[in-house]
């Protein structure tokens, strides 16, 4: 018997997903049908509360308390009822947002788990199922069983026909465009099991499926493939077998058991290109299917090094370059690298050449760089003193707010006093001080706004309350009579008009009142600068703050509407870019994709960056000018680790791969300022002699 919470203890009550009531009912339903045989009711009770027990990829609690009872239910059931449900079990247990078993209900689940691979692997061997729903049954055998390539069963879209993988190393993202196609014979070697398999502990119910495998399910060629899935199901798939190898015991269930027969064998085959190798776009390492397809691969490696293209029969065949890769080479010009990664403090070109070296301004293990408290950056600018400029940052839980200088990485002076809560936002205001030093503004997460002099490290004007709470962005406006303005912006849609000098509001844009994304300060003319931001509805505004009524428009031009539904451009970030002696917009979208405008006409400029997966997700950007009087765009995405550095007036683009996860950017001069998950790190946009 599986322990189980009864269903009248009060315990329910604190579940989220499902009520006791709900249980009972679906386990009334379920032993109906199975005293009589007959009967569907259960299943439709059972769509309706996997949907709360399932939700969005997050798992609620009252699973591990519900699915004890319904999987000893459903083993009961006969094998050929139960498909669907063994599927939505094992896409529970592998959904990617899953909270810890709770400690009273972990037996329970555990022993379900052991019954739901019993009576699942019974579906896949006597169930008539069409081949395509055999994928998922045998993949969530696979599940019950404790390996992880079962979470494939939500990164593998076989109706797509192209391949979707994640690069364990870099996490990129690869599309194979018409991967699945039926090879009469293999196209590579099988994979190999080098170390004999250790045999699971106890009992398991894969025997069967071993002897199912049948020498001529797949066709001529296919033998060593089916040997594997053999080995591995004899073995009972132990949690540490390759994944490439429990792919060809998927494959081969497929072919062995699907329907009609054809179909079967068909896909079986189309299946085992799976147990290949793909080679990542971005970091240029080779690395099996298996582990593009896993959650948390086990034991995931490269099979290459960076740069090297794979010298096995498992080679991906030339038809599957991606569009990226495709990208990559239209942007290569001359002798200039377009793929540079990190390696510890140094960032080196794909053959291994020297690029130049990276300043550590904190939270690296390459250095004893002064750590940040909390860790990771939420913002960054650089803040023009005498003598040079000084790389500001504000990162922590504690509102620290630290100065240094981009050149060397060495703290200006001690940290300033600790900002009243967590700095989410800044910009430098160029309000002449005493020998021509500039104020610096930051923003928090409870509202707060506090000028400071970057050169004392002190406070200039006591923190100002911002009631719309977080101040998720702000800059710097200048307009026609002179004044230099501060422009802030929430969450909730209010964007303010601020004076420095007296710390007073002095206006507000934004009449609609959409919530805010990012806000970016674009000078049009001498004296005059319009303010652009992006909502969440992925909307670009354009405003001047030099009018006083929010309605007009003043000199701001809306965005071209067709030019944006052509290219079905959903912004999510925006920053200003000096191109050819002016300023122009840039707004990058989540698909990685990059357009420029012209805040006179509201037309866009030139060719935009296409989109790359691996630079896909809420972007960041910045943008400097190269010696020479090149004007370069950076871009990635956060909690992502690439970079594509685009030159607008050539087209030329190149990717840098970086060890952290990208938080914030910002550029003083041909140096780019990356704020990550544990700190800041410096990187040169030219090439260093030496």
């Amino acid at each position: 018997m599986i322990p189980k919470l009864p269903l009248h203890s009060p315990r329910w009550r604190d579940l989220d997903g499902v009520t006791a009531g709900g249980v009972e009912m679906l386990l009334q339903q379920m032993a109906s049908t199975a005293a009589t045989g007959t009967g569907d009711a259960w299943k439709r009770t059972w769509t309706d509360l996997s949907g709360g027990l399932l939700d969005d990829g997050t798992v609620f609690d009252g699973a591990y308390a519900a699915l004890p009872y319904f999987v000893q239910a459903a083993a009961d059931l006969p094998p050929g009822q139960t498909v669907d449900f063994w599927v939505d079990l094992g896409c529970i247990v592998t959904a990617e947002d899953r909270s810890p078993v709770p400690a009273d209900l972990e037996a329970g689940f555990g022993a379900a788990l052991r019954l739901a691979e019993q009576a699942a692997v019974r579906s896949l061997l006597a169930a008539d199922a069409p081949a395509e729903v055999r994928v998922s049954l045998a993949l969530s055998c696979v599940a019950f069983a404790g390996h992880h390539i079962g979470t494939a069963l939500w990164s593998l879209q076989l109706q797509e026909g192209h391949l979707g993988v994640l690069c364990p190393g870099c996490e990129a993202d690869t599309e194979i465009p018409e991967f699945f196609v039926d090879p009469v014979r293999p196209p590579f070697d099988a994979p190999g099991l080098t170390d004999s398999l250790r045999v699971r502990p106890g009992e398991h119910p894969w025997g069967e499926v071993a002897a199912a495998l049948r020498d001529e399910a797949l066709g001529e060629g296919w033998e060593p493939f089916l040997r594997v899935a053999r080995e591995v199901a004899a073995a009972g798939v132990p949690p540490e077998t390759p994944g490439q190898a429990v792919l060809c015991l998927v494959a081969g269930m497929v072919a062995a058991e699907g329907t009609p027969r054809g179909a079967g064998s068909a896909l079986g085959r189309e299946l085992m290109l799976l147990t290949g190798h793909f080679r990542c776009w971005n970091c240029e390492r080779t690395w099996t299917i298996a582990d593009g397809l896993a959650e948390t691969p086990y034991g995931a490696h490269p099979q290459t090094p960076y740069g090297a293209h794979p010298q096995t029969p498992n080679d991906a065949p030339a038809s599957t370059v991606t569009s990226a890769e495709t990208e990559m080479e239209v942007g290569r010009t001359g002798e200039v690298p377009n793929r540079l990664r990190q390696e510890g403090t140094a960032l080196v070109a794909a053959d291994g050449t020297p690029w130049g070296h990276l300043t550590v301004f904190s939270g690296s293990a390459f250095s004893d760089s002064v750590p940040l408290p909390g860790g990771g950056v939420d913002s960054l600018t650089v803040v023009s003193r005498p003598g040079g400029p000084v790389l500001v940052a504000g990162a922590g839980d504690q509102g620290t707010v630290r100065l240094w200088d981009p050149v060397d990485g060495r703290l200006v002076h001690d940290p300033l006093p600790a900002h009243p809560d967590r700095v989410r936002s800044m910009t430098t205001l160029p309000l002449p001080l005493p020998d021509g030093r500039v104020l610096l503004a930051t923003g928090g997460e409870t509202g707060t706004i506090t000028l400071w002099d970057p050169a004392t490290g002190r406070p200039v004007r006591e923190p100002v309350g911002h009631r719309f709470g977080e101040v998720i962005g702000m800059c710097a406006a200048t307009v026609p009579d002179g004044r230099t303005l501060l422009v802030t912006a929430s969450p909730r849609g209010a964007v303010r008009l601020w004076d420095p000098a007296t710390g007073e509001s002095v206006g507000s844009l934004n009449p609609y009142g959409s919530p805010i994304l990012s806000i970016a300060a674009v000078p049009v003319s001498a004296g005059h600068t319009l303010i652009a931001a992006v909502d969440t509805g992925h909307r670009i505004h354009v405003w001047d703050p030099a009018v006083d009524d929010p309605w007009e428009r003043g000199a701001a031009v809306p965005l071209s509407k067709s030019a944006l539904s052509d290219a079905d451009h959903r912004a999510a970030d925006v920053t200003a870019v000096p191109l050819q002696g002016r300023t122009v917009l840039a707004s990058g979208d989540d698909l990685g994709a990059v357009m420029l405008w012209d805040l006179t006409t509201g037309d866009p400029v030139g060719d935009a960056l296409p989109s790359a997966s691996g630079t896909a997700g809420l972007p960041v950007m910045a943008a400097t000018t190269l010696d020479g009087g090149r004007s370069v765009l950076v871009a990635g995405s956060r909690l992502r680790s690439s970079l594509r550095v685009w030159e607008p007036e050539t087209g030329a683009v190149r990717h840098i791969a970086l060890e952290v996860a990208l938080s914030c950017l910002a550029a003083a001069g041909p140096d780019l300022i990356v704020g990550h998950d544990r700190g800041i790190l410096g990187i040169p946009l030219t090439r260093h002699a030496g």
